[in-house]
């Protein structure tokens, strides 16, 4: 089988230390931010030159959370519930023989950093913080969009935004940008799909605070928000 190798070219920064809780695609919540630095070889202002005058860009990342031995050419998509398998090739499951991702963000600004060179401010994203990025490319609406293309079995799991809960004794401990980024991102429901146990909590790592919550009658509540 041959082989080939590439080179971690940047690292993105972001507010998720581990994968869950994450948004499962790219844009779903507009207002998560991340910051793209470049590897030490890479710090070149020149190979970012222009790029600033894009509004979109692709991310090509590596899966570095969900490394594995072998693959499976079939898979069980979260939002599918888990229990129908799909081929991994009709689906962005990390799975994969080779786990490459690709994101599409928002490019906020080209800014500068001292030492580290041309940092890359985005939104939209979907990575854990310090996710190897592989390539940066500027989206192309003319080439990158189709409005009429079909969708397949996602559509299925495309559904009402869940209700979410947060109690004001922890509202207030909040900052409305992260209220609001928290109510966004448990409005996806994280969960996957085939868990349905009321009195189960989940929780996840997001600003440095821990969330907890739990999933009833249709609702999400948010138990505590805790600095880590």
């Amino acid at each position: 089988m041959e082989k080939l190798s590439f080179n971690v070219i940047a690292r993105i920064y972001t507010d998720f230390p581990c994968k869950f809780g994450l948004p499962r695609q790219s844009g779903i919540v507009g207002g998560l931010k991340g910051r793209v630095i470049f590897e030490p070889e890479y710090r070149d202002f020149s190979a970012v030159r222009e790029l600033s005058e894009f509004s979109h860009i692709w991310l090509l990342w590596y899966f570095s959370r969900a490394e594995k031995s072998g693959w499976s050419p079939t898979v069980r998509p979260p939002r599918l519930g888990g229990n129908r398998r799909v081929g991994v090739f009709a689906t962005r499951s990390p799975n994969r023989p080779n786990p490459i991702a690709l994101s599409a963000v928002r490019l906020e600004r080209v800014s500068s950093d001292g030492a580290s060179g041309p940092v890359l401010e985005v939104s939209g994203i979907d990575m854990c913080d310090g996710t190897p990025i592989l390539d940066i490319k500027p989206y192309l609406s003319f080439a990158d969009a189709y409005p009429g293309a079909v969708n397949g079995f996602a559509d299925e799991a495309l559904g009402e935004k869940t209700a979410v809960i947060i109690p004001e004794g922890i509202r207030a401990s909040l900052s409305d940008e992260t209220a609001n980024l928290l109510r966004s991102l448990l409005a996806e429901d994280p969960r996957p799909r085939y868990h349905s146990d009321p009195e189960r909590i989940y929780g996840f790592i997001f600003k440095n605070l821990e969330i907890k919550f739990k999933a009833e009658n249709g609702f999400i509540t948010v138990l505590s928000a805790d600095p880590v």
